[in-house]
């Protein structure tokens, strides 16, 4: 089957929701562009793309329609291309995978990006570091208003300067790899013997902390007190599970476009 105009994924390189878009249209080999805002800039484009019902990134552009939110972009490839399925079969066992990656969306997702800009915003050399790598043309307007500029933006955004924010995202966190520990028991997977959109949903949050290999980082070193915190997870059996699922169905990327920094559809904001 031929699509109608291209698929375009508008994406944040080190979002971990981006992430989870990124690995669906890998996993379904499904060519496609994409693009990547300034960051913050995002917040008006994805309105302007979607007219305003969403406010943040991911959005996938597919055969004409603009999906906002990384679950729903899962859903609507799954419609659009089925295999290889990331819903299983089953009723009973689909509403559990859905089930279980919603709730990572919701009890895991929000707390282990916190954690990260909390802690980045307490090190302004390498949140200095992060954004020249993750955002240069971001640093060619602003200059030394960079680091200033996105500690608020993510102070405001995400809580991420707030002390106990970043407290209860540690509890979040932990809370997390023992849901995670507990429905895996003695399994590979977390659903019906396969992966699914569960297993895939809980790896791409937790890539943050675990880092894999095959997952963007997010920096080339992460503040100490991140690291310390790290170092307390990596003997987790969940640690491992997420660099093994990365390992396993994270290894063969979809043709994908040169991605664009800059793309004219912001000059199309300013001029509305």
């Amino acid at each position: 089957m031929e699509t109608r105009g291209p698929t375009i994924l508008w994406h944040i390189e080190v979002s971990h929701f981006s992430e989870k878009a990124r690995w669906a249209l890998e996993h379904k080999s499904v060519p496609h562009e994409r693009r990547t805002p300034l960051p913050s800039l995002h917040i008006p484009l994805a309105a302007w793309l979607t007219r305003g019902r969403a406010l943040t990134l991911p959005i996938l552009e597919l055969e004409g329609v603009r999906i906002a939110d990384s679950s729903a972009i899962i859903a609507a490839l799954e419609r659009r291309f089925p295999e290889p399925p990331l819903y299983p079969a089953d009723d009973a066992l689909r509403r559990r995978a859905l089930g279980l990656a919603d709730w990572f969306d919701r009890e895991l997702g929000p707390h282990s990006r916190r954690l990260v800009f909390h802690e980045l915003g307490r090190d302004p050399e390498r949140l200095a570091q992060m954004a020249a790598s993750a955002a240069p043309s971001l640093v060619a307007r602003l200059g030394r208003a960079t680091v200033p500029y996105i500690r608020a933006f993510t102070a405001l955004r995400y809580g991420a300067g707030s002390r106990r924010g970043a407290e209860q995202a540690r509890a979040k966190i932990l809370a997390a790899f023992a849901r995670l520990e507990a429905e895996l028991g003695d399994a590979q997977y977390l659903v019906g013997g396969r992966f699914t959109v569960a297993d895939l949903t809980a790896a791409s949050l937790f890539y943050p902390l675990v880092r894999p290999p095959q997952a963007p980082a997010v920096a080339d070193a992460m503040p100490e007190p991140f690291e310390r915190f790290r170092a307390t997870l990596e003997g987790r059996r969940g640690y491992a599970w997420v660099r093994d699922m990365f390992a396993r169905h994270r290894c063969a990327p979809a043709p994908v476009a040169p991605d664009a920094h800059q793309p004219a559809e912001l000059g199309a904001i300013a001029r509305a």
